[in-house]
């Protein structure tokens, strides 16, 4: 089912009052990014904390051979000062 939110000026933005089956319960600031081939914004619950990203990483299987065969480049010596003058 598609719903549809008002659009309204507060100030010199533009805001958007969500339908209540929408709303971000107990957030005070969502993340928003714009879909490049779309053009949609998108709103996203943004974490208080650490502890869901926590959770997932628990939760998601990683392979036993995961990285056992990851390129690896020489380390590169440089001289950090190398082009710099007082």
């Amino acid at each position: 089912m598609v719903h549809i939110a008002k659009l309204f000026s507060n100030g010199g933005s533009q805001a958007v009052r969500l339908p209540a089956a929408y709303r971000f319960d107990g957030a005070s600031e969502v993340y928003i990014r714009q879909d490049p081939a779309t053009g949609d914004v998108i709103l996203s619950r943004r974490p208080q904390d650490w502890s869901g990203f926590i959770e997932a990483l628990a939760d998601t299987p990683v392979p036993d051979d995961f990285l056992t065969e990851r390129r690896t480049s020489p380390v590169a010596v440089r001289d950090p000062f190398n082009g710099w003058h007082e």
